[in-house]
């Protein structure tokens, strides 16, 4: 994400609080209404048209899945705000969260938070176009663009994509440190996933999105445009970097590609192995198939809402079976698959999903006719979401000069369920890479967009060579890996899943 071109001195209510520490929140009661954004502040290319709602006093303290906004500590008297002020955005802030916690929570009964017992929420760490989880909890940040102030913690889509990085990391934590580029961006992919199933929980968004596509709900949508004000103010600086109309649309035809094969960043009409952007092929396949599973469920918005329950279970089950390999996008899919066949056998969501990730390349016509079927998991199965650290792998990287001659990462090297693979641009099957050549492109690539922070080994100058960003923030960190030192070793070690979109991206 671009870094804010203008100064601009928080407000008292929204001053950046110190990382590691936060103070107790106030506890509004739970009555009373307040105001709150229904999906985002923007509209289309605009900043501006989002459309309010008025829900209940959101209560975030409560389980399962507990959140406290730590910053600011307390919470202003729960009544109608108007959309500019503090106290606004405080409740916008906290519906959107409730809106995540309320859906996820009956649908993953008994996880927890892989923080802790509760998740902490700063609504203004600084100034950046950015948002991000780091493991501590949920940062958001204001940032100038054509003299427009915009704060990414309004906005539902981003607020409930950055909480679906901490739901995906309570699932499935064995992701947190995987070196796979599938593996980073499908961890983008769940957050925009994320956004688009706890907006359809919200039943004027469901009615206005079928009203806006004549009931053809495979088309591009407000639902389907994600965080347009976000895009909007992204696109004033950096005009290629994200979607003419919003930072991304669910509604796409990117089609699969060996990620290894593609470049480190692209324009938006084009795919790069940057998360964000490869997440797009894996959202695409989500949500044609979410429009095929909505023709079979019916025709109404209460059609749509069942639909998407249904998704949820289906995703969230095949993601905690889906073996950690390289072509973890394949592995999910046939996971889907499988799990629509054995738990919504007379709906044929299963055909739907099938159509889905073949159109978009993630299955191929002849691997996802591979058998479906209720398999005995071994020991490799990860269901209850108990933390499993993966495999590691020593690997060479003297080539990159450094200062470094080997480092341990944690390798995609789960023994794969299915036998299922990606689509070739021409027809067959990719081959998918072994893990150890997956390692060295997942490091690589970090490299190449100024993402990996090496410590000063103090043998040499080498580390000089470690690429830096021009657009980074200089108020605070956002390399998302580091080499940290365990013993006499390096260990390849992510910090967090930092969301400054594309420009200077995961």
């Amino acid at each position: 994400m671009a870094k804010a071109t203008k100064k601009k001195k928080p407000t008292k209510s929204s001053k950046p609080s110190k990382p590691g520490k936060s103070a107790k929140p106030s506890k509004p009661k739970a009555n009373g209404t307040v105001s709150a954004w229904e999906q985002d502040p923007g509209s289309k290319d605009k900043p501006d048209g989002g459309q309010l709602i008025q829900v209940p006093t959101p209560v975030l303290g409560q389980s399962p899945f507990s959140i406290a906004i730590s910053n600011p500590p307390k919470a202003p008297n729960p009544t109608i705000y108007s959309p500019g002020t503090d106290e606004f955005r405080y409740w916008a802030l906290a519906a959107a969260l409730t809106r995540g916690k309320d859906f996820w929570g009956k649908q993953l009964p008994g996880v927890s938070w892989e923080v802790g017992n509760q998740l902490p929420v700063d609504m203004d760490h600084g100034e950046d176009l950015n948002a991000y989880y780091d493991r501590v909890g949920l940062r958001f940040f204001h940032g100038t663009a054509a003299g427009r102030t915009v704060f990414s913690c309004e906005s539902p889509d981003v607020v409930c994509h950055e909480q679906g990085h901490a739901i995906l990391d309570s699932i499935k934590p064995e992701l947190w440190d995987a070196a796979s580029l599938e593996v980073a961006a499908f961890h983008e992919s769940f957050g925009d996933m994320s956004a688009i199933l706890t907006g359809l929980q919200v039943q004027s968004l469901r009615s206005n999105v079928l009203a806006e596509t004549g009931g053809n709900f495979f088309q591009a949508s407000r639902l389907s445009r994600l965080a347009e004000q976000l895009g909007w103010a992204i696109r004033q600086s950096f005009p290629t970097a994200v979607e003419a109309d919003c930072l991304r649309n669910a509604v796409n035809s990117f089609f699969y590609r060996d990620p290894q094969t593609l470049p480190s960043n692209a324009p938006a009409t084009s795919l790069s192995s940057e998360p964000h952007s490869f997440s797009r092929v894996f959202t695409g396949a989500f949500y044609e198939g979410l429009a095929g599973m909505f023709k079979i469920a019916g025709t109404n918005e209460s059609s749509l809402q069942q639909a998407s329950l249904d998704m949820a279970k289906i995703l969230t089950t095949a993601i905690k079976a889906a073996d950690v390999v390289p072509g973890f996008y394949s592995q999910v899919a046939a996971n889907m698959i499988d799990t629509a066949n054995s738990q919504f056998a007379t709906n044929g969501y299963a055909q739907a999903l099938r159509s889905a990730f073949i159109r978009h390349g993630i299955l191929s016509p002849s691997s996802s006719l591979a058998p479906v079927q209720n398999i005995a998991r071994a020991a490799m199965a990860n269901t209850t979401g108990t933390p499993r650290e993966l495999p590691k792998l020593s690997l060479s990287i003297t080539e990159f000069g450094l200062g470094i001659d080997s480092i341990l990462v944690h390798s995609a090297s789960d023994s794969a369920r299915f036998n299922v693979a990606g689509a070739a641009l021409s027809k067959g099957e990719v081959t998918a890479p072994g893990h150890q050549e997956e390692a060295k492109a997942f490091i690589e690539d970090l490299l190449r967009r100024g993402r990996l922070a090496v410590p000063n080994t103090k043998r040499d100058a080498r580390s000089a060579m470690v690429v830096t960003r021009a657009s980074a923030p200089e108020d605070h960190q956002t390399h998302t890996h580091e080499l940290q030192k365990q013993g006499n070793d390096f260990v390849l070690k992510r910090v967090r899943i930092d969301c400054g979109f594309y420009c200077t991206s995961h």
